[in-house]
C-alpha cells in the first residue's frame, strides 16, 4: 500500500511527529511504501536547519535526516514555513519546499493519506 502523510502538529509540542516517525518506520518495515511527508502549519517547525534540542531530548533533525535516508521525501509547506520563518534559507538538508499543490499531488498518488 502507498501511504501519503500530512503533518499538522508542531514537533516540540506533542506527541505528533513521533508517532509519524514511528508509522513511517514501522510501514517500511512492512513492505508499504511512503510517497511522501508533506509538514503544514506549525509542523513545519521541523524543517528548521537551527533546530538544536537539549541534551536527552528527541533530536527532530535527526529523524528527518533518518526518514530521507530511507527514501522519503520530506516537503514543507512554503506559505505555512513563510509564517513561521522557515525559507529555503533555513531549511534542512533533508527537507524541500513547495506549495500546497504538492500535498495534492500526494494524496493522488497514494492509497491512504493519513493526517497526524
Amino acid at each position: 500500500m502507498k501511504f501519503g502523510i500530512l503533518v499538522k502538529e508542531s514537533p516540540y509540542n506533542n506527541q505528533a511527529f513521533d508517532s509519524v516517525y514511528h508509522f513511517v518506520n514501522a510501514a517500511i518495515e512492512m513492505g508499504h511504501e511512503i510517497i511522501g511527508i508533506f509538514f503544514y502549519d506549525d509542523a513545519v517547525y521541523a524543517g528548521n536547519k537551527y533546530l538544536e534540542p537539549p541534551q536527552g531530548d528527541r533530536n527532530i533533525k535527526s529523524y528527518m535526516d533518518t526518514l530521507k535516508s530511507k527514501g522519503v521525501r520530506l516537503v514543507i509547506c512554503v506559505a505555512a514555513g513563510k509564517r513561521r520563518g522557515v525559507t529555503q534559507d533555513t531549511v534542512n538538508e533533508s527537507a524541500e519546499i513547495s506549495g500546497l499543490g504538492q500535498l495534492l499531488e500526494l494524496s493522488i498518488e497514494s492509497d491512504r493519506l493519513v493526517t497526524f
